[in-house]
């Protein structure tokens, strides 16, 4: 069985000729094994995407000296954003909840599994409803109450940077976390922080949109995993999906269907972040999935 010890290279960059073939020849010079390749070349932002998988074991050096060799060929390329990842190094995730608790035992189960590559470093909840459900897991929850006036919430989200800064967390995921994170949080943790918003964005922004799409009579409902930015609900999509529903379906039961795509909905997306899956082209996404 092959070693599962790799290294993942991503890059975007200008687009033009010959960058593929660069890049390729880099890793066959230095015996890298290529395992999975992506590229995508977009039109309208004249960008190249890419990402490139390979074996640790086929590399004679570490991460470190790749790391080195490979930002000279992004610089010769001009990218503007690359990065070489070891998967021998764990990677960590904040978790922040309210009182629903589905997205969070879906994370949890994945993560017990070993589907999840990746540690948790705590669970914080604004309520304690799911202090159990971490506790099971054998995970420390923290308890960060949010009082409603300016002054109480600036506190409260003081310590909550701080409880999650503590573990230089990769994702810092909200699993239904039911308060707005404040506009410098979101700029701190740009491209780090994961939402799960429970509509199918751009349409029903907000706190109710099930409450919105049974009012429009729209005929599938859906879930969107994003990336925060300080305007709500706004931020570059990693994923999302629908279910069909009808007229003889209420609040409570679209609702009810709604929680099944959220939690799928949200572990996928994370996933492909952890991965390095997801690379930035302004308000889009580019996913090699």
């Amino acid at each position: 069985m092959p070693d599962d010890h790799k290294y993942v290279l991503t890059l975007s960059c200008p687009d033009r000729t010959g960058i593929v073939a660069r890049i390729t020849t880099f890793l066959a010079d230095i015996g890298g094994w290529i395992t999975e390749a992506a590229y995508h070349s977009d039109d309208d932002s004249g960008r190249f995407f890419t990402r490139q998988e390979i074996r640790a074991e086929s590399v004679p050096f570490g991460s470190s000296e790749l790391r080195r060799r490979f930002g000279e060929v992004a610089g010769e390329l001009v990218a503007d954003s690359w990065q070489v990842t070891d998967s021998a190094d764990r990677k960590t995730v904040v978790l922040l909840v309210s009182r629903e608790g589905h997205c969070l035992y879906e994370l949890l189960s994945r993560w017990h599994s070993g589907e999840m590559a990746a540690d948790i470093g705590v669970v914080i909840g604004n309520h304690t409803d799911l202090e159990p459900v971490a506790r099971l897991f054998g995970l420390p929850f923290r308890h960060i109450p949010v009082p409603g006036d300016a002054a109480g919430k600036a506190a409260a989200f003081a310590q909550i940077r701080a409880a999650v800064d503590a573990h230089t967390p990769d994702a810092i995921v909200l699993a239904r976390y039911m308060q707005v994170i404040p506009a410098e949080l979101c700029q701190a943790w740009e491209g780090r922080l994961i939402n799960i918003h429970h509509g199918f964005l751009p349409s029903f922004r907000g706190a109710r949109p099930y409450h919105q799409a049974y009012v429009r009579g729209v005929k599938m409902i859906g879930a969107t995993c994003h990336y925060v930015s300080a305007e709500l609900d706004a931020g570059p999509i990693i994923d999302q999906d629908v279910i069909r529903v009808d007229h003889a379906d209420s609040p409570a039961d679209l609702v009810r269907l709604g929680r099944d795509i959220e939690k799928a909905v949200l572990a996928r997306g994370l996933t492909y972040h952890l991965d390095n899956r997801v690379l930035r082209d302004g308000l889009r996404t580019i996913v090699f999935g």
